[in-house]
């Protein structure tokens, strides 16, 4: 439709990392709009921009690691890796803006502090840290799944006289070199920073809150030759992609673990230890590893025998060792386990002896022991999924803040779209398809690409997913969350890191091709769910 509202942008994308980027590449350049990106950060990158810690890489191979759209970039752009350090990472999705010539369209150190619904003129009011007032037709919100970050509240915090730092906010300037360095935290995160700090520090205290499963990463340098076969083979491999659990790359599973002999499990699992990858050794060595408790059991044993196997002391060893579910965020890393065996490693049970207080000098546990620390690092994650939401006010029909719509946990329909809130797309909002990230992002901001494109192209003004269709949506998450043995155990994944926040599914769990095609049957069906809003009638000027 044309725009008669005098809107200063068509849309408004708030964040720049790989969701931002991509939809103002998308809506601009091949929509047509006028689009204003709004990133608070001092350049582009989002998680990657933020997350500069010792040790940050992804843990997803690097050949899909990337976006698939731009297939010419596909094949000028190399890496040397298995997988790409979080420096390289921030350099291609420079490069992406540059090629694309997104700069001039994304304004840097600007958040977004409100974004109001404007319902007589279906027109979204956005406010900015600058004190700019902004308007337009849509509002997509690209905050990325993980960018509120998670500090714990613990006594004395704010006495400590070192440097303290959360691993999502990591200072340029930082070296933890030589010093005495104490890490709160073993996720995702807090494993890869102990693998590296394990080598620079010159004491590293790992203060672990719970156990977990980590395999390893099978990081090395790749050859030029398997460079060109992967850039060769490219159009199979997105297709496998995006026709797969979760999009990263291998082929999955289909035996059950019980189906073969015990031997024959062995041999498997030791295969996938030596290959590594996380989801690769949780998805590709068996096909019912995340559903199936024995089959669970049989992989925790697994990597359980290999915990004592690796760690020298056997005190240590029982520390490290987790006894709940192989159901968290698959973790690998290279040499996380033999880390424990240098000197400069303590590992501290919290679980077993508790922080106690923070003092000026360090960290003290239960046990009466002050830990001294010149760096406290805290690893301890993020307010995840919806946590981006909270620091905004953003009110859709009525006044309504996201906040109250979301009392009683994050919803959505199909993870892009909120009920009383008529043009605000998420990019991987709540209740999204459990996978890769990158393959996830580019299907929602196509998915979103279509809706706007559907009121662009017809007489309507605004469209809104109704109430019916994001608590079916909601249903249908906490079905397949309920199928899972995700759902058995405490992690972000529900929301159970952040004391006293309400468990909540934020994922979908059925998988990626399965999501893909939800969203095809819903296009199919004239987009059902979806309310498209028509022109109001304006009064004719006296």
């Amino acid at each position: 439709m044309s725009d008669n509202t005098g809107t200063d942008f068509d849309a408004i994308v708030v964040g720049a990392g790989f969701a931002g980027i991509y939809m103002t590449h998308k809506l601009r350049d091949e929509l047509g709009l006028r689009v204003r990106t709004f990133e608070k950060g001092s350049g582009v990158g989002g998680t990657w921009h933020w997350n500069r810690y010792p040790g940050a890489m992804a843990d997803v191979e690097a050949f899909v690691y990337r976006y698939s759209f731009d297939k010419e970039m596909l094949q000028e752009w190399d890496w040397k890796t298995r997988y790409i350090p979080q420096a390289e990472i921030l350099a291609y999705l420079e490069a992406v803006v540059e090629r694309h010539d997104l700069a001039r369209d994304i304004q840097l150190e600007t958040g977004v502090t409100a974004a109001v619904y404007d319902e007589d003129r279906d027109v979204w009011a956005v406010t900015t840290t600058d004190g700019g007032s902004h308007t337009a037709r849509y509002l997509v919100t690209a905050l990325g799944p993980l960018s509120k970050t998670n500090l714990p509240d613990i006594p004395g915090r704010d006495t400590f006289e070192g440097v303290m730092v959360h691993t999502g906010a990591w200072p340029e300037d930082l070296t933890i070199d030589g010093k005495r360095v104490g890490v709160v935290g073993t996720g995702s995160t807090g494993t890869q920073f102990v693998c590296a700090a394990a080598r620079t520090a010159g004491h590293l205290t790992v203060f672990q809150r719970t156990p977990q499963y980590v395999v390893p990463s099978g990081n090395g340098p790749v050859t030029e030759e398997y460079v060109a076969g992967v850039k060769a083979d490219y159009d199979r491999i997105w297709d496998q992609v995006r026709n797969s659990r979760v999009g990263c790359g291998f082929e999955e599973s289909q035996t059950p673990a019980m189906s073969v002999s015990e031997e024959e499990r062995r041999r498997v699992f030791e295969e996938g230890w030596r290959v590594g990858n996380g989801f690769r050794f949780m998805f590709g060595t068996f096909g019912d590893i995340a559903v199936d408790p024995a089959a669970n059991e049989a992989a925790a044993a697994f990597i359980r025998s290999k915990i004592k196997e690796i760690v020298k002391d056997p005190e240590t060893a029982r520390k490290l060792t987790p006894t709940d579910y192989y159901a968290r965020r698959p973790i690998c890393n290279e040499g996380y386990y033999e880390a424990f065996n240098r000197d400069n490693v303590t590992l501290v049970s919290v679980r077993e002896n508790p922080i106690r207080e923070i003092t000026p000098k360090g960290v003290v546990t239960e046990d009466g022991v002050e830990h001294e620390l010149d760096v406290l690092v805290f690893a301890t994650g993020f307010e995840a999924m919806d946590g981006g939401y909270q620091v905004i006010d953003i009110r859709g029909r009525g006044g309504e803040p996201i906040q109250r719509h979301w009392a009683e946990g994050p919803s959505s329909y199909l993870g892009v779209a909120v009920s009383g809130f008529p043009n605000m797309f998420m990019v991987y909002g709540p209740n999204s398809a459990f996978s890769n990230l990158p393959p996830g992002i580019e299907t929602h901001v196509e998915w979103i690409a279509e809706l706007i494109g559907l009121v662009e192209d017809g007489d309507a003004t605004a469209i809104e997913a109704t109430a019916e269709a994001e608590a079916g949506w909601t249903v249908t998450c906490e079905e397949t969350a309920a199928y899972s043995l995700f759902s058995q155990v405490d992690s972000w994944i529900f929301g159970t890191n952040i004391p006293g926040k309400k468990r909540s599914v934020m994922f979908f769990f059925g998988g990626l091709a399965e999501y893909r095609r939800r969203l095809r049957e819903t296009a199919a069906a004239d987009y059902e769910g979806f309310t498209l809003h028509s022109p109001r009638t304006l009064p004719v000027p006296a």
